[in-house]
């Protein structure tokens, strides 16, 4: 049985978990804003993308989520329904999103759904 939860990681730290999960969608905080790259100097810096905050959705098996939970550099966020806050340092991360201190994982899931749809929490 699976189940789903959201996690503030950075990508790098994320990857090891990737091969365990049925399904994950993901926004990168603090990855650099990019228009059109007009030579070596303007490429994306791998370095950079490997240390960016990510905020993942993970759906996946105990297994996977008691792995992630475990994992130091991973900040498992309250369960959407718990109405809990999270922590101050996921709603500055989230600033840019709308999300402020106080804001619990259903609510930040409702502000970033604007942006990314399937980052909505959804029962079914």
């Amino acid at each position: 049985m699976t189940g789903k939860r959201y996690y503030l990681t950075t990508f790098a730290a994320w990857q090891p978990h990737a091969h365990r999960c049925s399904q994950c969608h993901f926004v990168v905080l603090d990855a650099p804003v990019h228009g059109h790259a007009h030579g070596a100097a303007d490429k994306i810096d791998p370095a950079r993308v490997a240390s960016a905050l990510t905020l993942v959705l993970v759906t996946a098996d105990e297994d996977a989520h008691i792995a992630l939970e475990n994992d130091p550099e991973v900040e498992a966020l309250p369960h959407p329904l718990a109405r809990v806050p999270i922590s101050e340092r996921a709603a500055a991360a989230l600033e840019q999103f709308g999300v402020v201190q106080g804001d619990d994982t259903f609510t930040m899931s409702e502000k970033l759904a604007r942006v990314h749809p399937l980052l909505k929490h959804r029962v079914f």
